[in-house]
């Protein structure tokens, strides 16, 4: 089987997340990585027999590797991939593609000049239940997106943070960090640019001085209008509309409700915070080991970013984790979706269908620009007080 040789910048919480899908996709081998801890560098060396280093020149120059999947934190994104496209490195990464569009628009230039491809995801617009969504939708029997209601009720701001999450202008805040997942799904599903929006964000808790909220209104070209709302102030979980299936499609329960504000009330310091955010991923203390040598990860059903439905001339759908419901003008029926082998495995489609096929992605840079425009826009939308145009 042709392999994929993969390089990793950043052995965070993005790393920790994909790694189940790195270990049971046979295409992926892992060839090298970097991160400034040491600990977390002794973990994947010794996990799979790969150099590491502490800063992405080195890693960049290894020769071998195919791409280099960037997971450091937001503000490093630019230059990171700026640095992988000048050693002819392709590009997986992390969303928000960056906090700029002028980053933007540097990082797509640098890659097309060394003739590599930029992919940005994992985006919750990879996950099979909005692709097939929109497979219905382009099938036509259901007639024209009219109108998408997307909403997400989590416990995000709460998680342990470093302290540059939880300033907006270093990346933070939900509408960087989440508005990203959110804002792809209902581009994807709506089928058209976006070209106006009216937002509003909620920033309510002086604890944790960044949004944690938000709702807009989002208009397209061909007619269609998305209402998209987040709330990550950890009391209603809006999972409890998915069969209490989680974000990454695996079963939760509510006894575990307010476990988030109780750990983070236990802690002393915004220094204390960030060593427990460490500890919880990859080479941390506290980090659960997945087998390296299994090849299958039991994820029983697909991730998913919260409830969405989308009206369309002659259907309501609503893309759940095990299946589409569609409620047409004379009867409702349930799509069934098979479970998925391999989370997150339409990342890795995408990826080996650019290195190894040549085939353009979905989620390019321009794709990840476009939604980094609306969540600057929401942004702005929400401090000025009025609508703004995508693309003026």
């Amino acid at each position: 089987m042709e392999k994929l040789r993969l390089g990793i910048v950043g052995l965070g919480r993005a790393f920790s997340l994909m790694l189940p899908t790195f270990l049971a996709d046979l295409r992926i081998q892992l060839v090298g990585a970097c991160d400034p801890r040491a600990q977390a560098r002794a973990q994947f060396e010794a996990d799979f027999d790969a150099p590491t280093f502490d800063d992405i020149e080195a890693l960049a120059r290894m020769p071998g590797i195919d791409a280099l999947y960037i997971a450091s934190p937001h503000q490093y994104h630019a230059a990171h991939t700026r640095v992988a496209a000048r050693y002819g490195k392709h590009v997986l990464v992390e969303k928000p593609m960056a906090l700029t569009i002028a980053e933007c628009d540097q990082m797509i230039v640098a890659c097309r000049e060394a003739n590599v491809h930029l992919i940005v995801g994992h985006c919750h617009s990879f996950d099979t239940p909005y692709r097939r969504t929109r497979e219905l939708i382009l099938s036509g029997g259901v007639g024209e997106v009219k109108m998408i209601q997307a909403l997400n009720y989590t416990d995000y701001l709460f998680r342990p943070r470093r302290p540059e999450e939880l300033r907006t202008e270093e990346g933070g805040g939900a509408v960087f960090s989440q508005a990203a997942h959110q804002v792809d799904i209902v581009r994807l599903l709506a089928g058209s640019r976006a070209t106006r929006i009216r937002a509003a964000v909620g920033n309510w808790d002086r604890s944790r001085p960044t949004e944690g909220a938000y709702t807009a209104t989002l208009w397209f070209e061909n007619g269609a209008f998305a209402s998209l709302s987040y709330n990550g102030y950890a009391h209603f979980d809006s999972d409890e509309w998915t069969g209490w299936i989680g974000e990454m499609g695996r079963p939760k329960s509510f006894d575990d409700y307010g476990s988030a504000r109780r750990k983070l009330a236990l802690l002393r310091s915004k220094d204390e915070e960030a060593r427990l955010k460490a500890a919880g991923t990859y080479g941390g203390d506290a980090y659960t080991a997945l087998s390296m040598t299994s090849t299958s990860v039991d994820v029983p059903k697909h991730q998913h970013f919260g409830p969405v439905i989308v009206s369309c001339e002659h259907a309501d759908l609503r893309p759940l984790p095990d299946s589409i419901i569609v409620y047409g003008d004379e009867r409702c029926q349930r799509i069934a979706l098979a479970a998925p082998a391999v989370p997150r495995a339409e990342v890795i489609d995408e990826l080996f269908a650019a290195v190894h096929g040549g085939i353009a992605p979905l989620h390019d840079g321009i794709w990840a620009r476009g939604t980094l425009e609306i969540c600057i826009a929401m942004l702005r939308s929400s401090a000025e007080q009025h609508d703004v145009l995508i693309g003026a």
